[in-house]
């Protein structure tokens, strides 16, 4: 299913707001896998072909993907494609695993709902969530004004590990650099700052009133969603635990994807969300 996206008045969108598609089904657990800024279904890629090919995968391609324009950023907010994302899964999404920008956007939508007295895990079928290396802060106290500009130079540092990370250590580096920042032009200052406004919104989440169990999980060394705020995330959430892979950075579902698959199973089955089948891993097909 594609909807086209539209933007303010005067202003073009171009592109689906997003498109999800069954990955690998099975008999197991659901669960819907969402990619972080300028990455795209593909970053998963890893994860289908690992242990947790036995879980029923779905993958959102959302407008913020490095294969679609910027303008989805010319909105003030991005939580309606993450909306998009989750009604499109047939029978509600179960496990919802969203990485980086995505796990930003997916707290703001539920703790904004459930602010206003909504229940957005009922809404979308939710059982629980993995947040996947993400960037939180507790207190508006720490975005320092430093803060700024380490995050633009982060950026690209990300951008170019996750180039990296995909292509293999055999792509040139000076052509590797080359391609991250023409990822960081084409992602522009409107979804750059989308992602930093999202982010000094984090000490106002209302993660305390998460009801469902909650796994955050992230690579020791990330140097951009830092280890410690994995942890403060977890503090913060009610039925949550922290897991922190080492010699993974920000991308430890393609650095370390039987490790990640494995905690991941390793926390469904904390929850009773068990009984994974095993599958035909050459089946893929189109779906919603």
């Amino acid at each position: 299913m594609i909807r086209q996206a539209s933007g303010p008045p005067g202003v073009l969108a171009s592109g689906p707001v997003c498109a999800v598609r069954h990955r690998r089904p099975s008999a197991g657990p659901r669960a819907l896998l969402l990619h972080g800024l300028a990455n795209g279904p593909s970053v998963w890629d890893p994860l289908a072909g690992s242990d947790a090919a036995v879980l029923d995968l779905w993958t959102a391609d959302l407008p913020w993907g490095g294969a679609h324009p910027p303008d989805w950023a010319y909105r003030p907010d991005a939580t309606w494609a993450i909306a998009e994302a989750l009604k499109q899964v047939p029978g509600g999404v179960g496990t919802v695993v969203a990485h980086s920008f995505s796990a930003l956007l997916l707290m703001e939508l539920i703790t904004d709902e459930l602010a206003r007295g909504g229940d957005p895990f009922g809404r979308y079928g939710i059982d629980a969530v993995v947040f996947a290396s993400p960037f939180y802060r507790r207190s508006p106290e720490t975005f320092e004004y430093s803060v700024v500009g380490e995050l633009l130079e982060n950026f690209r540092l990300t951008m170019d590990e996750g180039i990296r990370v995909m292509a293999g250590p055999r792509l040139d580096p000076a052509l590797r650099h080359d391609m991250a920042q023409r990822v960081c032009d084409r992602v522009g200052p409107y979804g750059y700052m989308s992602f930093f406004r999202s982010y000094l919104r984090t000490p106002w989440l209302r993660t305390d009133l998460f009801t469902v169990p909650a796994l955050v999980i992230g690579g020791e060394q990330d140097f951009t969603a830092v280890p410690a705020e994995s942890r403060a995330l977890t503090d913060a959430l009610p039925d949550a635990r922290c897991r922190l892979i080492p010699g993974a950075g920000h991308f430890p579902m393609v650095e370390q994807a039987d490790v990640f698959a494995a905690e991941i199973g390793d926390f469904l089955g904390s929850i009773g969300l068990t009984a994974p089948v095993a599958l035909d891993p050459s089946f893929d097909h189109q779906g919603a």
